[in-house]
């Protein structure tokens, strides 16, 4: 199942490979605990969670010293997947749902990730300052900037200006209304060619 994985980004290192290996078992366990992912799609982690999340990297890649949030991360998708292929960034995640959280750092903890920390917490109670902030469909554009724009970092060192990264689906024409001169929309169907990516966008709002 990981060769779905190996097919788009095929220089992984042998710990990157165990890595992303390991994840479909410890899902299934906590899914059974938990509802992380949702039950029909546990099946096709791989494609469904673990590479859209990848779509970001596909984007932007981030050099080593970046410091990214992903916020309402859910059992972990983008930021785990993320956190594995950029071992040289800093990832914070923060859903909250602390069990949520309670699977995130179980995850992490089982695969070794050094690079990682995540905690139950609301995005409008961070302070900290962050390059990039990343998200999976947690809410409409527009409330997640208001959310987010003061923790994005002044220190510009990576090739696209610091902002967001936003994984969506579908038709976003009245969600990206109020910034549709300044978001860039990258479909993952030009990387990807799987049918399930077929709608699926990367939105990069600059600040």
């Amino acid at each position: 199942m990981i060769s779905i994985i190996t097919k788009y980004f095929p220089n992984l290192t042998e710990k990157q490979l165990q890595q992303f290996s390991q994840l479909y078992e410890l899902y299934e366990h906590w899914n059974a605990q938990i509802n992380v992912v949702s039950r029909k799609d546990i099946d096709l982690l791989y494609e469904r969670h673990v590479l859209h999340s990848l779509g970001i990297a596909k984007v932007m890649s981030f050099k080593s010293g970046t410091h990214i949030m992903d916020v309402g991360c859910g059992g972990g998708f983008p930021g785990i997947p993320l956190a594995i292929l950029f071992p040289d960034c800093e990832f914070y995640l923060i859903d909250s749902i602390g069990k949520k959280i309670k699977v995130v750092n179980a995850v992490a903890e089982a695969i070794g990730l050094q690079n990682l920390k995540a905690e139950h917490k609301r995005a409008e109670e961070v302070k900290a300052k962050f390059e990039f902030i990343v998200s999976r469909a947690v809410t409409e554009t527009g409330a997640l900037y208001r959310w987010v724009h003061n923790n994005i970092s002044k220190n510009q060192f990576n090739n696209l200006p610091n902002g967001l990264l936003l994984l969506k689906g579908g038709d976003l024409t009245e969600e990206l209304q109020e910034f549709r001169k300044r978001a860039v929309i990258y479909d993952l169907k030009d990387f990807y060619r799987e049918e399930f990516f077929e709608t699926k966008k990367v939105v990069y709002l600059p600040f």
